[in-house]
Order: structure tokens, then sequence, then C-alpha cells
């Protein structure tokens, strides 16, 4: 059973709160000079900071220094800072409101019944154990069964419906050139790792690379074949052939290489071995067209899937339905996936508790369902409104920012702030919830099991899927749940999205000074906003379509200021012999800096409206906004997860985040009075000024 993920881009953080300590300030400005200290300290840890480093040396270290000193990644981390902090408090207080779903008593079908049965089903590994692989050994009997490409195709038809099918499965989603309309797409291959792993030679991957073909080893000794160590050997040669033809992390970037539509007509001369308008039909999509996110995949697919691959593409289906499973079935699977994918992969060196994995769970597939009960609990509801107040202030500086730039035509500004003005923004929850009256959730006592559950809710989703072939999109479905720490920004819908789990400090504090507020969530708003305009985003016009909306000299200039800020990020080197990569990596940087730059801004107007609070703590508010910022990236890592993450990630390591983008904004060398000599110091010539 194949897991399926949502990825989107975001911004991520916390900050704590602390009692009021002053400190001299590192750079006071004229006007902190004028103005005393009239408001205590409500918004920043002091006692983090390591003021023995200069702010103009080591920006991160000199907001965060005494942090990272003493702080221990927790043993069941790859990873801890502000972000994973508010993820685990936003989890602790979850769990409360689980505890008492699980003792109430509840009507059948209802949505608090369904989370009891799935959540009981998850933790029960005594019946786990029982089952063993007991729940996909009729799919592997099929399996074994094939004895043509025809058979193969027959399997794959069924084990689509299940979602299945690693070699091409299909999904609906808003048509990137109409996007009011839902479109049929036809994705690439499943790969064990991410596809940078197999595309570039060096000896990171090529030491990834024989790690992975240990675990496919363990995975068909398990599966009991004679010959594991050469299945493995053969299994990972064919996905580094498979890889090959897949675009790569940098290449994804463009939509428009994503977007290849064909009719059916089209479609049925791609592929001589596979029917693909028949496999279609035969798993009940009705459609006369669909679009390949993936185009040298398909015209190479005949090389794939052939009579002499036969035996090998089994094996592959074999090894996918496991590894797919593994979450789902007895412990010694659920180990062997830890081992390798956390242990191994991200330096996390055990397992969360029962609990916290059972609310992940619940998070993933009945997040709305929770997320109600979270909402009324948690959430304030004027927090609502604020939002709002901090939406319209960046929006506003946004426009001027548009207005001000220098490299950019008139004709093309225009278009910019058509889109800007259709921008549409979702805060804390849906105004309608999903409906999960047709997803069913047994319990043990019903015959229900955790891997049953899993399969009910590919079922569920499917038809949910095929509800939507040749429908208007709903704009009103959200892409996360409210309890999710995170924010997101959707070209083909131009809305960003705000769930209640991140309106809490340190992006959202009612009790903090307007730089720290503005600092988190003003910089998260200016964030999303930005990636509407960054390499991937500027190609969507504002009604959410794959438009051309540039001057062609327009984009000649902005591609090189994109080119001139992949390349200040591509000469760091994350960890040893890992450097990050600037071009995938391009759309978060670009939002980074963006959102900080426009956040910035609307923070002037916001204290020219409400005033400005003078020195807190020492610092100024232009002071207190980029420590604000580093704030939030306040991270700690092991080098596991930091190399993995610059291969399957795009959005660089937290360290980088929290000063990167400050090297490239006057207002930042202003505040700490930066001078040549200085680590951080650019010249203003140099200085990348895209939004």
């Amino acid at each position: 059973m194949k897991k399926t993920t949502i990825s989107v881009v975001a911004l991520t953080g916390i900050l704590f709160l602390s009692s009021c300590t002053v400190n001299t300030p590192v750079n006071p400005s004229a006007e902190s000079k004028e103005v005393t200290q009239v408001v205590s300290e409500q918004g920043l840890n002091l006692d983090y900071m390591d003021t023995s480093v200069r702010a103009q040396d080591d920006f991160f270290g000199f907001v965060n220094g005494n942090w990272y000193k003493n702080t221990e990644i927790p043993s069941d981390k790859a990873s801890w800072g502000s972000f994973n902090k508010l993820r685990e408090d936003t989890d602790n207080a979850s769990l409360t409101i689980l505890n008492k779903i699980l003792s109430t008593q509840y009507s059948p079908n209802s949505e608090g019944e369904k989370i009891q049965a799935l959540y009981g089903t998850f933790i029960d590994w005594d019946a786990r154990n029982k089952e063993g692989l007991a729940p996909i050994q009729s799919d592997l009997a099929k399996i074994d069964a094939i004895k043509s490409v025809s058979d193969l195709q027959n399997y794959l038809n069924q084990a689509t419906l299940k979602g299945d099918n690693p070699l091409y499965g299909w999904r609906v989603g808003p048509d990137l050139k109409n996007s009011v309309m839902n479109a049929v797409y036809l994705g690439g291959p499943t790969l064990g790792l991410g596809k940078d792993y197999y595309q570039k030679v060096n000896e990171a991957n090529t030491r990834t690379l024989e790690q992975y073909e240990a675990f496919v080893t363990k995975l068909y000794s398990t599966l009991g074949y004679s010959n594991p160590a050469a299945k493995a050997s053969s299994l990972v040669n064919f996905e580094k052939q498979l890889a090959q033809y897949l675009l790569t992390n940098e290449q994804g970037r463009d939509a428009n290489l994503r977007y290849n539509p064909k009719s059916i007509q089209e479609l049925s001369t791609i592929s001589k071995n596979v029917n693909l308008p028949s496999y279609l039909k035969s798993v009940g999509v009705e459609t006369d067209r669909v679009i390949l996110s993936e185009l040298k995949y398909y015209e190479n697919l005949d090389t794939i899937i052939s009579e002499k691959n036969l035996t090998l593409l089994k094996d592959y289906i074999k090894l996918h339905l496991l590894r797919g499973s593994m979450g789902y079935l007895n412990q010694e699977m659920d180990d062997l996936q830890f081992d390798f994918y956390s242990r191994y992969l991200q330096g996390q060196q055990q397992q969360r508790s029962m609990d916290k994995r059972g609310l992940q769970m619940i998070n993933g597939v009945l997040g709305e369902a929770f997320g109600k009960l979270y909402v009324e609990e948690y959430f304030p509801k004027e927090a609502k409104a604020q939002m709002q107040t901090y939406v319209d202030y960046l929006k506003k500086a946004f426009s001027a920012r548009i207005e001000g730039l220098d490299w950019m035509s008139q004709a093309t500004k225009v278009k910019a702030q058509d889109k800007l003005s259709k921008f549409k923004v979702k805060i804390a929850y849906p105004d309608t919830w999903r409906d999960y009256s047709e997803l069913r959730m047994e319990r043990k006592s019903e015959g229900g099991s955790l891997y049953k559950n899993m399969e009910n809710l590919s079922t569920w989703n499917y038809k949910r899927n095929l509800s939507k072939i040749g429908q208007p999109v709903d704009k009103s479905e959200w892409g996360m749940s409210p309890q999710t720490v995170n924010a997101y920004y959707s070209a083909s819908n131009n809305e960003i999205v705000f769930p209640a789990a991140i309106l809490q400090p340190p992006f959202f504090n009612f009790k903090a000074d307007p730089a720290v507020n503005f600092g988190g969530i003003g910089a998260v708003i200016g964030h999303e906003i930005s990636h509407g305009f960054d390499d991937g985003g500027s190609r969507f016009d504002g009604d959410g379509n794959l438009v051309n909306w540039w001057t062609d000299s327009d984009r000649k200039n902005f591609d090189e200021k994109v080119g001139e800020l992949a390349a200040q990020y591509d000469q760091y080197e994350a960890v040893k012999g890992s450097f990050i990569n600037g071009k995938f990596t391009s759309g978060e940087n670009i939002g980074d800096l963006g959102g900080v730059a426009v956040a910035y801004e609307a923070l002037q107007m916001y204290l020219k409206d409400h005033g400005n609070p003078g020195l807190i703590s020492g610092y100024t508010q232009d002071q207190r906004f980029f420590m604000s910022w580093a704030t939030v990236w306040r991270t700690k890592s092991t080098d596991q997860y930091v190399q993995n993450q610059v291969k399957t990630d795009p959005h660089a390591p937290g360290y980088y985040r929290a000063f990167a983008p400050l090297l490239n904004i006057d207002a930042f060398h202003e505040a700490f009075d930066t001078k040549p000599g200085d680590k951080l110091y650019k010249a203003p010539e140099e200085r990348i000024k895209i939004w």
C-alpha cells in the first residue's frame, strides 16, 4: 500500500517568551537614542543569545548561540529547534483532546468513532504482529502469477484502485492552464530514495545507495528470496535507470516542463507495450485528455516495461508493495523502515512514543475531523482579525515594492499588481469541513485492522478523486489541517493559507511588540506572497493559470537576479561535502528574501500608524525585527538529516535561512552597522533585490 503525503511550500519556526532583561544595543539608531523603553520584554528569549558573538559576523550565533551550545537534539528527533518545539507543544495539546476522544462514547460511524477505531488498530501491536505479512500475501501471490506484460497490466489495473501502481499511477488536480477545472495527470515511477541520489554521482550518493541496497536485501530476504543480495543489486540499478528518465530537482522548478497535455489518441501512440487509454478506462477514469508530468519517462516506457524485464518488474513491484506498507504491518517491518529511513538517512536515534505516532496517523487520515476539536479548544477567535490586519499591511507593502522596482517595466508591473490584488487568504481553518461520512474505519471487534483501515482509506480517496474528474475545482478545500504548524501558497488557487497552529509564538504573539510579530508572522505572510512571484509561482497569473505575463526583457532581468541568489546559496557547505543547491532551493530562497524585505517595510507602515514603542531590552524595533526572524530559524540537526535535506528538500537548512537573506537587505546592515571587513557585510551594489 503506497503512502501518500502532501508537500507544500512553507515557512516554519518558534519563539519563546522570557522575563525582561536589558542589554546594550548593538548599534542604537538616532531614533532609539531619543526614545526610552516603555514596553517590557514579551517576545524574545534573551537568555538564548550569545552577545559575545558579533551580530555583524555571525547573526545566527548572536541570536541563538547560547541555545545552540546548551541544546541536545532529543533522541526521537533528527532535528530540533523553534519549529520542532512548537510542533511538539501542539502535539502535546492535541493529545489532551485525543485522550478525551478515546474515553468518550460515540455513535456508530461518527467522526469520533472513526478516530477511536483508527487509533486503536494503530497501537495494537499484538494484532499487527500476529498478522505479520498476511495482509499483503494475496497481492504477492498475484504478482507471482504474472506471466506476461499483459498480465502485468491487468495486475496494475487492480493495484491502482488501492494506490499501489508504482509505474504509472494517475491523480487529479487543477489544470495548470485552466485552474478552475480539474484535469487528470499521469505521474512518474516510485523510487526508494529521492531522485538526486540516483541522478548525480558523488561519494555521498554512492554511500547512501549502498546502504539502500543493503536495506532492499533485507526486504527481499523477508519475502523469501533465495538470492536477496543479487536481486537488490539489480533493483537499485533498475531504479537508477528509471531516474535517468525523470526531471531533475532543478528542472522540476519549471512548471512548463511538467505540463505535457495529450489527447487519448496521442496517448495511445506513446507506448506499444502498455495500453494507457485502456488502463485509464479500466480504472474508471473517463477523460479525453491527460497531462504527463514526466514526458521523457513515458516516451521510454517500452524500454522499461517489456517481456525481457518481466522478472525485474515483478521484483520491483513486490518491493514497493512491501516498502509502502511497512508502517502498517508488524513491528519487524516498522523497525526496518525506521532503521533505514530515520536512523540512517536522518540520524534519528529512536522512534517517537506510540501515542504521538498514533496522533500523527490521525492527523494524516482524519485531519479535519480532529482539527474541528483542536480549533474549538485552542484557537483564539480574535487572532483571525489580527491576522487579516497583518495581511493587509503586507499586501500594501508588497504593492509599494512592486512599484519601486527598477528592473521591471510598467507593463509587467501592471500584471504583477493584478495578480497581487487577486490573492486569496485562508486563515486558521476551513469554512466548510471535509465530509468523512463515507469513510469506514473499523475497530478490532468489528474485524478491523490497521491494514484494512488503510485500504478503506485508499478506496475512499480513490472514489473522491474519481468524482472530481471533469468537475470544477473546489477552491474551498485546504491542503493542511488546522493543527499543522506550517503555511503554504497554492499557485493554481493563487492563495496563501495559514493553519491555526502556526498562529502561536514566535510567529504570532498577542503580548509581543510589533517588530517581533512582523519578524515572525509578518515574514511568513511575506514569504507566502513572495511564492506567487518566485521562479515557479511567477509563471502563473492572478487566476492561477500557467501563463506568461512578463515581457521578455523583464523575465530576463528576473532570471538573472534569481541566478545571482542561487549562486549565493551554492557557496554554503551545509555539511562536509554537501552544498546547498541554489537552483533547487530558489523558490524558498526568493520567498525568504521577499518575505523579510516586505515584512520590514510593512513594519515601518505599521509603526507609522500605531507609534513606535522605542527601545525594548536595549534593542530598536528594526533590530528586534531581524532578531525575531533569526529566532524562527533556531535549529540544530544531525549531519545525516542535513545531508538528506539538501538532496530532497527545496528549503535551505534553518541555520542559513537565519542570516542568508539578510545580507541583501539594506535595513539589516543599517540596523547592525555592518562595515567592510565584517563577515556578514555585503557591499550595497552586490546586494540582491528581487521583490
